[in-house]
């Protein structure tokens, strides 16, 4: 386990360099392109916040191009607050993001 700091916002974060597929960030759907430049860890909130800065960029796409983006996604059961839902008046509201992956809006079909 290596302590780093957030290239972002500077906090304190743990990275599990060692094994990759152990650390945290792999629970986050890798949405990103390869950024060759990056050479430093970013937690978890400012993940997040790139991550919902790149899907807004995508949101300006056509929504058969927002669609197929979000297509090999559609599997991950695992729900991500402020990626999938964001919690308002104690309610869980699905994002944009969570119904491009399932691929419709409701169940009935219409």
């Amino acid at each position: 386990m290596t302590i780093l700091t957030c290239s972002q916002c500077q906090v304190i974060l743990s990275c599990n360099a060692d094994n990759i597929t152990a650390c945290w960030c792999n629970e986050l759907p890798a949405i990103l392109p390869p950024d060759n430049k990056a050479t430093r860890c970013l937690c978890r909130g400012c993940a997040l916040d790139k991550i919902n800065q790149f899907l807004n960029n995508l949101y300006q796409q056509p929504l058969k191009q927002q669609l197929a983006f979000a297509r090999p996604f559609c599997n991950n059961e695992n729900l991500i607050e402020n990626l999938d839902y964001e919690m308002q008046n104690n309610m869980m509201v699905f994002t944009r993001w969570f119904f491009l992956k399932r691929g419709k809006c409701c169940q009935n079909n219409s």
